[in-house]
């Protein structure tokens, strides 16, 4: 933040609401400093900003952690966020044998790992099952109603959940244990043809997350099926996906044309690099929830009729756009910036890079970003073997994972430098997002402070 002359002259390095232009005044009330420098764009708001929109930004900080013994968890839904109607997140870690407890929901669920690995079951409306280990920077989804259970690995496992509904909620999902507790045991031992006394001892309430030791080799734990298993995947490995790379950033784009289970949700992982800009752009057919692992970034969003607001965003907190708002995300940080986009189901598909002069075209191949750990953990099963995470968090940084047992350094990401690249075409582009120019990122300017508008 720029600081006017009455902001520098009387209290130093301590923000003020006084704009470069004198607009404003100093704050001698009872405040919170530490927020305020967290929010400096919206203490001091541009002098473009105008009119009233609602809140589009809250951290998972700020919200209840429900705490079981295996684990914990913490949502941001629309009762946390009220223009957050179109979609839902949840926050969740599982301790090494910790077990979310066989559920199914209303909503569809789709899941980034962000630490750890987990391995995750499910069965279909054919009795079909399904049965993985999932790692850092691999997705699942699973389709309304279907019932699944998730474990914490070796490491334990801590995961983003998104959900296709913004009144979503986590305290509202069906579980087996709460269904047997409401229900008699004759009518139990009717339905499975066992005695009464086969559910004498069946918990009195939901289980929800519990402690269970961590299970063996997932080759040893596979059950066979009569039915035959899930004709597609409930997974996918996106870290395993070649990013799309330009002059500001990179981006890997997953949506139900990669991910066919995927069919209500498409979501993009973004990385903008210091002093880059996510372009103005908006979204025509759905609403934006996006999550931030690492950085920090400044938005503005344009709602029509002479209305706009920017807000600040660092890692855990979750930002909404509205459908058809404008917007941009730009990089003010010193590390690279990294974040999920999610919207509901229109193919994302997609923005065609092509490398120009000097490109190295292996370069995006190197490594995988967002992953906490130093290593890919299934390198040693031969799946990304040698793909080491390239790059050092900033000197200073420090991480609250560090209770968690890791192998190898640990990382906060992977800040790739960026290689000159131009967009030649967009495809499907009545589903994707529409921009002011033909690219995705702008690039960082050069000898400057920042790719500003």
């Amino acid at each position: 933040m720029k600081k006017g002359p009455e902001n520098q002259a009387s209290f130093g390095n301590v923000p003020q609401p006084v704009r470069e232009d004198g607009a404003g005044g100093i704050d001698l009330g009872p405040r919170d400093v530490l927020r305020d420098l967290e929010n400096l764009d919206m203490l001091v708001p541009p002098a473009s900003d105008a009119g009233s929109i609602p809140n589009l930004k809250f951290s998972f900080s700020d919200t209840h952690m429900q705490l079981k013994h295996g684990g914990w968890s913490r949502e941001v839904t629309v009762r946390q966020l009220p223009i957050a109607t179109a979609l839902a997140g949840v926050n969740m870690y599982l301790t090494p044998g910790g077990v979310r407890e066989l559920h199914w929901h209303k909503q569809a669920e789709w899941a980034y790992v962000i630490l750890g690995s987990a391995r995750i079951t499910a069965v279909d409306q054919n009795g079909r099952n399904f049965i993985a280990d999932v790692g850092a920077g691999d997705l699942w989804y699973f389709p309304a109603g279907i019932p699944h259970s998730i474990q914490g690995l070796g490491e334990g496992c801590e995961f983003l959940l998104v959900f296709d509904d913004g009144s979503f909620t986590e305290y509202d999902t069906f579980t087996i244990t709460d269904w047997f507790a409401h229900t008699a045991k004759d009518v139990l031992a009717a339905n499975f043809g066992v005695p009464e006394s086969a559910f004498a001892h069946i918990p009195a309430k939901q289980r929800y997350i519990f402690q269970g030791k961590v299970p063996g080799p997932v080759e040893t734990q596979k059950v066979p099926d009569p039915y035959g298993t899930v004709p597609k995947t409930f997974t996918h490995r996106l870290l395993a996906q070649e990013p799309i790379v330009t002059t500001g950033g990179s981006v890997r784009i997953v949506d139900s044309t990669n991910f066919p289970a995927s069919a209500t949700i498409a979501a993009a992982l973004v990385e903008v690099e210091p002093g880059g800009m996510r372009e103005m752009h908006w979204h025509p057919n759905s609403d934006e929830w996006q999550y931030y692992l690492t950085g920090t970034a400044r938005m503005t969003v344009f709602a029509a009729n002479g209305t706009a607001r920017t807000f600040n965003y660092r890692a855990g907190d979750v930002g909404y756009i509205p459908r058809a708002y404008g917007h941009y995300i730009q990089n003010i940080g010193d590390q690279s910036l990294w974040f999920f986009v999610d919207i509901q189901e229109q193919p994302l598909r997609r923005c065609v890079a092509e490398p120009v002069d000097g490109a190295d075209p292996g370069r995006a191949r190197a490594g995988p970003p967002a992953c906490w750990a130093g290593t890919d953990q299934r390198a040693a099963e031969g799946e990304m073997a040698g793909r080491q995470i390239r790059g050092q968090p900033p000197a200073g940084m420090k991480t609250v994972k560090a209770a968690i047992p890791m192998s190898g350094d640990r990382r906060i990401c992977c800040f790739q430098k960026a290689r000159k690249e131009k967009f030649r075409k967009m495809e499907n582009d009545e589903g994707g997002p529409i921009h002011l120019s033909r690219s995705f990122f702008l690039p960082k300017k050069k000898g400057g402070d920042g790719g500003g508008l």
